[in-house]
């Protein structure tokens, strides 16, 4: 008589196994595994950095326990909380485009665009408190999404790669935000070198969740970091998306336009690059201004997205990570330790983790091959 019982795996594959279905344990099982190697790159990083400082004259005991002591200082956390805020828009704004299979790294120049539009938009309108701001961030939205359509449109009618199409179109926004504001935008009321535009009104500008700390557009981050879940991986259009960009052809084959998913997925994408600015424009300065709106949120936003894995948990929780360390620089200059030392970490810890998860991954697809191999195997044999 043939033994029909197979032997249940033993430790967590046996448990989860045990309690989900074949597919779902695997999904499961994989989350764990890219988890547990993304902590284990951060610790990888970490002790490289230990090292620098160690070749550089530092203590990195020193410096490990400034950082962890500055955890605790609900001033600082606030201050992470902040500083992450448009990293998060940032990176989500990636995301949709890395989703798509497409390398959005024109966030930079349709976030400052967004910025001025809107500031100057919001500066000329009179309405009720909400729909002022509401107002605002759909002008941003649709003058981010305006700029990143260039981009899509030229991959689509002109065959030109996205990576050369927003490069130049950053340098482009630069001159033409720097020709509109200085010959239509600018507050010639304002004297000295802090131009700006024209203050938004107080029925525009967002209101603080803690005075003077932290800003409402924190909570405006999480919501849209919650819709890119929503969109991406539980509607119809997300589906599409993804599969467009895993494989295009078999998604034209199957009835999917890949064309029109390219222009969606870039409207999008610059969409939520539109607001990346809005911290400082509705929640700080109420206005635009060369020297008084951040930059290099952009490209800040292509790592976190890559150390997050372009998933909405990973990117709030990497933007988290790199608002935190942002925070502690002033905190390391006053222990002598060089500020530098913080950019340095971020670097490293994005490589580490793209690094060990791209290993991982490819453990992963190996195991899984051999596994479906030894099933045809002895479905052959029987």
């Amino acid at each position: 008589m043939t033994d029909t019982t197979t032997e249940r795996p033993h430790g967590l594959s046996g448990l989860l196994s045990r309690i989900t279905t074949g597919s779902a344990a695997g999904s499961v099982r994989t989350s764990l595994t890219t988890i547990a190697s993304s902590l284990a790159a951060v610790v990888i990083a970490l002790t490289i950095c230990a090292v620098l400082l160690l070749v550089t004259g530092k203590s990195p005991i020193d410096a490990y326990s400034t950082i962890l002591e500055t955890a605790g200082d609900s001033d600082k956390l606030l201050e992470m909380l902040r500083r992450s805020t448009p990293l998060i828009f940032s990176a989500t704004a990636v995301a949709v485009g890395f989703k798509m299979n497409l390398f959005n790294i024109g966030v930079e120049g349709q976030y400052l665009f967004a910025a001025l539009i809107a500031a100057e938009a919001g500066s000329r309108v009179s309405l009720p408190t909400v729909m002022h701001i509401a107002f605002i961030l759909a002008v941003a939205m649709a003058a981010g999404a305006l700029w990143a359509s260039i981009s899509g449109i030229l991959k689509v009618y002109r065959n030109i790669h996205e990576v050369i199409s927003t490069i130049m179109l950053n340098y482009i926004a630069l001159s033409v935000i720097q020709w509109l504001f200085e010959n239509f935008f600018r507050d010639d009321t304002v004297e000295g070198l802090n131009v700006k535009t024209t203050i938004i009104a107080e029925s525009g500008q967002m209101p603080d969740l803690v005075d003077g700390r932290l800003n409402a557009m924190f909570l405006v981050a999480l919501a849209t970091a919650g819709a890119f879940w929503v969109l991406v991986y539980r509607s119809r259009f997300g589906f599409r998306l993804r599969a467009s960009g895993y494989n295009p052809n078999a998604a034209e084959v199957a009835g999917i336009g890949a064309r029109r998913m390219v222009i969606a997925a870039m409207l999008i994408s610059g969409a939520i690059a539109g607001l990346v600015a809005m911290y400082s424009v509705v929640g700080e300065t109420y206005a635009y201004g060369p020297s008084a709106t951040p930059t290099q949120f952009g490209f800040a936003g292509i790592t976190v997205a890559l150390l997050g894995r372009n998933h909405p948990i990973g990117i709030v929780i990497a933007a988290l990570l790199f608002g935190f360390l942002d925070s502690t620089s002033a905190v390391l200059q006053l222990a002598d330790v060089p500020n530098s030392i913080v950019k340095v970490m971020q670097s490293i810890i994005v490589l580490a983790v793209v690094v060990v998860n791209e290993a991982t991954i490819r453990r992963l697809n190996a195991r899984t091959a051999e596994q479906m191999r030894a099933q045809t195997d002895s479905g052959e044999a029987s």
